[in-house]
């Protein structure tokens, strides 16, 4: 018992008992619980009560959006969506009817990627405040299959962008400009223009598309090379 008195006079030994006993409270404070909603409760908070906060999700996350009520309030640009997952909306633009969904079915890689980084615009700018059951959370808040699709949908979407710009910066693009009274011009300060695939646009956006490069003369036998439409074999410059 003398020894058990003596050790608790130990400044070490008292530091080390206060610090477990508070550890759990500091746990707690710095991670508070995550609420779970339903999407009957997440609805409520759509900016028609002002004395709820409110709320929207994306990819099953949901941020208090109450300090930008000028855009997501009632009346509000962005008021479509408040008090809902509208994941695909960021990207697609629909957003009346069967636009305002959390479903992501058939959108690109890039798409995808697209609306995750909208959630970690949210997760940057807004406050956290739990999950949505549903699509992407089950009931205990753990991540669905959907969820970890699409991040893995993105994650293959970034990487195929930096492909993408890698293979594109071996090959310098034209210069270009347009106006209103003269239309489009494409150039090149060394090389000529020439219309070429994007190899891996059709799996990051789901379509196939062109980019204008710039080619030396010793390089426009190369097969896939596409001359614009009256525009001479040498010319530097192309009008579009």
């Amino acid at each position: 018992m003398m020894a058990v008195k003596n050790l608790l006079k130990s400044p070490f030994v008292l530091i080390t008992v206060f610090v477990a006993l508070i550890a759990p409270l500091l746990y707690k404070f710095n991670h508070p619980q995550q609420r779970l909603f339903s999407v009957e409760e997440l609805a409520l908070h759509n900016g028609t009560d002002d004395s709820i906060p409110i709320l929207l999700g994306i990819l099953g996350s949901v941020f208090d959006v109450t300090k930008g009520k000028s855009h997501y309030g009632k009346g509000g640009g962005y008021n479509h969506f408040a008090g809902r997952d509208a994941s695909r909306a960021f990207v697609s633009g629909n957003f009346t009817g069967d636009g305002l969904t959390d479903s992501l079915r058939d959108l690109s890689s890039s798409d995808v990627k697209s609306v995750v980084e909208w959630r970690d615009f949210y997760f940057r700018s807004y406050k956290f405040v739990g999950k949505l059951v549903g699509r992407y959370y089950d009931n205990q808040g753990n991540p669905t299959k959907y969820l970890k699709g699409a991040e893995a949908k993105a994650a293959r979407g970034a990487q195929l962008l930096e492909k993408q710009k890698t293979e594109e910066a071996k090959q310098p693009s034209c210069n270009s400009k347009w106006s209103q009274e003269e239309g489009g011009e494409v150039w090149c300060d060394d090389g000529c223009p020439r219309l070429v695939q994007r190899p891996q646009e059709i799996a990051l956006t789901g379509k196939m598309s062109k980019r204008c490069a710039c080619f030396k003369e010793d390089e426009l036998n190369r097969p896939g090379l596409e001359v614009y439409e009256g525009c001479d074999y040498l010319a530097k410059t192309c009008r579009v």
